[in-house]
C-alpha cells in the first residue's frame, strides 16, 4: 500500500538531516531506498557512499569473468525483473541492473558519493542519530542527523581482501596480485599464471584468464565443491515470450528458490547421497584420466562451505582444452619463478593471483555508541537477523550464504516499511530489540566452515537460539516471520520521546 497523503517532492540535493540513513549504495542500500520510494513515499532518505559510484561489489571488483555465482532472476530484487537471457550474468550486466533501478526509482539525487562512515552515535533524549563522516584521504568531516539507521554495508572489507604470509614472496621477480585489488593495466597475453585458491573466485577468474594467457594452473591446498548450471535458463527465456517478463519473473523466482532450497536440504539431510551426485556431475565433465578424486572431491559435506557455481561447465571446459591445470598440494615457498611446493615440485609463472578469500567486516567498521556508551556488534544478538538487541532504530541487511544474497534483503526491506508504517500509527519514536529472555543462549551467526568465516564471525552479532533471535538461512521461514509475521513483539520496546518526528508523522506510509 503507498501513503494516504500525496508524497512530498524530494529535494534537489541530499538532505542532512532525515528520517531514514541509509550507508551504502550497493545492491542492499539501493533495495532499501527502492522499498522506501515504493512503500513510503514521504519518508525522506540520503544514502551514504564511501565510495565514487553505486554498485558496491559489483563495482569494486574488476578481475577478469567477475560474475554472479547465483541466478539472476533470485540475486536481483523481487520487484524488479531480471530480463537478461543470461541466469548467470556478468558484472557489468549486474551493474546495468543496479542503474537502471536508480534510473527508475529516482535515487541518484538522494546519493551521496565520497563519504565513509566513522561513527554513528544514538540519543534515546531525542530519538534520533548523528551521523560522522568524511572523505576518503581527507581530514574534513561531514555530520548527518537521521530517525533511523539503515547499514547496507554488505559483509567483506572492502580496504582489503586476505592474503596468507608466504616465505620468499619478495624473491618472485614476477607479479603477483590479490583480485580484488587488481591494476587495470594487468596484462597475462600469452603469460603463465598462476591462481592460489579453490573458491569461488578462482573458479571464476581461471576460464576467463585461460582465454588469452599461455596457461593456468589452480593451485589449491584442498577441493571445494563445483557445480555446473546452464548460464543461460531456456525454461526462463520461453516463459518471458510467452507470458511476459513480470508473470515469467514469478514463476521463474519461484522454481530457482525450491531448486536451490532442495539442492541444500538434501545436502544436509543426506550428505553421503549428494556428495556422490555433485562429484559424478563434475567426473562427467572431464577427461577419463582426470583425477578426480585428489582435485574435485572435498573432505567435507556439501554445504559446510558454499558450492561454488560455473556456468555451463566453463572451468572443466578450460581444464579438458589443455589451457588450464589443477594442482593440489601445499607451498613450501615463492622463488624467483614461481612456486615450490611442499612435495618438492617447483610451478613456473609470470603472474601469481592470490585469490586466497576477502576479509570480512561487519557494518562498514562504523562505531557504534548509544547514549555514550560504545556497542561493538560481537556484544549484541540479531533480532530477526535485522535488528541489534539493545541498540535503538537501526536496522542492518545481511543476505543469505546458502541462497540469493537479495532474497534476504528483500524481507528485510519489506519487514522496514512495515515497521515504520507502525510507528507512524501508534505515535512511537523509537524501537530496540531487548533480549531478556535467559533460556536464549548466543552462537555464531554463520554456521559455514569457510575459512573467511572462521576468520572474521567473531566480530559479527550472535545469534540466539530460539524465538526472534535464530538467524535462518531459510528463506521460507523469512517469509513467515518478516513478510506475514506481525510488528508487534514482546522483544521490542517501543517509545515516545515527546517531539513529532521529522518527517515521519508529516508524511506518512500507511498503516500496514
Amino acid at each position: 500500500m503507498t501513503n494516504t497523503t500525496s508524497p512530498t517532492a524530494p529535494p534537489s540535493t541530499p538532505s542532512k538531516d532525515v528520517d531514514v540513513l541509509i550507508i551504502g549504495a550497493g545492491i542492499s542500500g539501493i533495495g532499501a531506498a527502492s522499498h522506501l520510494r515504493t512503500h513510503r513515499p514521504g519518508t525522506s532518505f540520503t544514502i551514504l557512499e564511501s565510495r565514487e559510484a553505486i554498485g558496491g561489489t559489483w563495482d569494486l571488483f574488476r578481475y577478469p569473468g567477475i560474475r554472479s555465482d547465483s541466478d539472476m532472476p533470485t540475486f536481483g530484487y523481487g520487484f524488479k525483473p531480471w530480463t537478461h537471457r543470461k541466469s548467470i550474468a556478468d558484472g557489468h550486466l549486474i551493474l546495468d541492473y543496479l542503474r537502471q533501478t536508480v534510473s527508475e526509482h529516482g535515487l541518484a539525487r538522494h546519493i551521496l558519493f565520497g563519504q565513509r562512515v566513522v561513527s554513528a552515535e544514538f540519543s534515546s533524549a531525542t530519538g534520533r542519530w548523528t551521523v560522522t563522516a568524511h572523505q576518503p584521504g581527507s581530514r574534513k568531516k561531514a555530520r548527518f542527523t537521521a530517525r533511523f539507521l539503515f547499514l547496507g554495508t554488505g559483509m567483506y572489507d572492502h580496504d582489503a581482501g586476505f592474503t596468507p604470509e608466504f616465505t620468499g614472496i619478495e624473491d618472485f621477480v614476477g607479479t603477483v596480485v590479490h583480485p580484488q585489488h587488481r591494476p587495470a593495466d594487468l596484462d597475462y597475453t600469452g603469460k603463465r599464471v598462476i591462481v592460489i585458491g579453490s573458491g569461488a573466485t578462482a573458479i571464476t577468474l581461471i576460464p576467463a584468464m585461460a582465454r588469452t594467457a599461455d596457461h593456468i594452473t589452480m593451485l589449491q591446498r584442498s577441493p571445494s565443491y563445483v557445480f555446473s548450471v546452464p548460464a543461460q535458463d531456456a525454461l526462463a527465456n520461453a516463459l518471458r515470450k510467452l507470458v511476459g517478463h513480470r508473470r515469467a519473473h514469478h514463476i521463474v523466482r519461484r522454481k530457482n528458490i525450491m531448486f536451490t532450497r532442495g539442492v541444500y536440504k538434501a545436502s544436509r539431510r543426506m550428505p553421503h547421497l549428494m556428495r556422490r551426485l555433485l562429484i559424478a556431475n563434475v567426473r562427467r565433465q572431464l577427461p577419463r584420466h582426470f583425477d578426480v578424486a585428489t582435485h574435485f572431491t572435498p573432505r567435507y559435506d556439501p554445504w559446510d562451505q558454499r558450492l561454488c557455481v560455473v556456468p555451463d561447465g566453463d572451468l572443466f571446459k578450460a581444464i579438458t582444452a589443455g589451457r588450464a591445470s589443477v594442482v593440489t598440494d601445499h607451498i613450501d615457498r615463492f622463488t624467483q619463478s614461481g612456486i615450490r611446493l611442499k612435495s618438492g615440485q617447483e610451478l613456473t609463472g609470470d603472474v601469481v593471483v592470490t585469490a586466497t578469500g576477502l576479509s570480512m567486516s561487519p557494518f562498514g567498521k562504523i562505531r557504534l555508541s548509544v547514549d555514550g556508551r560504545e556497542t561493538k556488534p560481537s556484544d549484541t544478538t540479531a533480532y530477526k537477523a535485522m535488528m541489534l538487541s539493545g541498540v535503538p532504530n537501526l536496522v542492518f541487511a545481511l543476505g543469505y550464504t546458502n541462497l540469493s544474497w537479495t532474497l534476504k534483503v528483500d524481507l528485510v526491506c519489506e519487514h522496514f516499511c512495515r515497521l515504520l508504517d507502525h510507528m507512524y500509527t501508534h505515535g512511537y519514536d523509537t524501537v530496540a530489540p531487548v533480549l531478556d529472555d535467559p533460556t536464549v543462549a548466543r552462537v555464531s551467526y554463520m554456521d559455514l566452515s569457510s575459512n573467511y568465516v572462521l576468520r572474521g564471525i567473531r566480530d559479527f552479532p550472535r545469534a540466539g537460539t530460539s524465538g526472534p533471535w535464530t538467524v535462518e538461512m531459510a528463506y521460507e521461514r523469512d517469509v513467515e516471520r518478516l513478510r506475514e509475521g506481525p510488528v508487534e513483539d514482546s522483544a521490542l520496546r517501543f517509545t515516545a520521546v515527546g517531539a513529532v518526528p521529522t518527517g515521519a508523522r508529516a508524511r506518512p506510509g500507511a498503516a500496514r
